[in-house]
């Protein structure tokens, strides 16, 4: 499996998961969620999972600070419906790295290490995104803009050309390395870190 040399140059995100730790899935219930796993979950690497992923990492360490964080413990709540835009894109990630199902998510053991009813749309805030640890309630407000980071001027009309089929090999590639070239850097240039995702009080 071949992939841009990025992805694994992208801090991974861990956390500790109760459940993992309770079946004997991972040791001592120690997770690493990477930018890789995520693009594997979406089958694509683009600004929107890249924006997912820094906004799980951002709020993580908002909520939790130096300790880790608890995966499955983290209500996740969307400002738009699942339908709308790439909202429903930006929760599947979201979902996925801290645990956080809806309705159809897990029911839990006799109680305990349920992981439904923690992912909810339409809510009313000023972000995007709200993520609150369910151990101490402290939530966090997040919004994520990246159109910061602009794509090069060649991408679209390479993007319409490969669209179409009328895109030679070369130009493929080219519009392939333009895109990612503009996640890598969302992802790595961490000047833009805190423009791309805002905390709104």
């Amino acid at each position: 499996m071949q992939y841009p040399d990025f992805y694994t140059k992208v801090a991974p995100i861990r956390l500790y998961d109760p459940l993992s730790d309770f079946l004997g899935a991972l040791k001592e219930g120690e997770v690493e969620v990477t930018y890789l796993d995520c693009v594997k979950l979406a089958g694509h690497s683009c600004p929107t999972i890249a924006g997912a992923y820094l906004l799980a990492a951002k709020g993580l360490a908002a909520l939790y600070g130096d300790t880790l964080p608890r995966r499955g413990s983290i209500k996740v709540e969307m400002k738009e419906n699942e339908d709308a835009g790439v909202t429903g894109v930006t929760a599947t990630i979201l979902s996925f790295i801290l645990g956080a199902g809806g309705v159809g998510g897990f029911k839990g053991i006799l109680g305990q290490f349920s992981r439904n009813d923690l992912l909810f749309f339409g809510s009313t805030m000023n972000a995007e995104v709200r993520l609150t640890c369910l151990n101490t309630m402290k939530s966090v407000d997040l919004s994520y803009d990246p159109s910061l980071v602009k794509a090069d001027e060649k991408m679209k009309p390479l993007m319409g050309k490969c669209l179409q089929g009328l895109a030679s090999t070369e130009e493929k590639k080219i519009f392939q390395q333009l895109w990612q070239a503009r996640v890598e850097e969302i992802l790595l240039n961490k000047e833009y870190h805190n423009k791309l995702i805002t905390i709104v009080q």
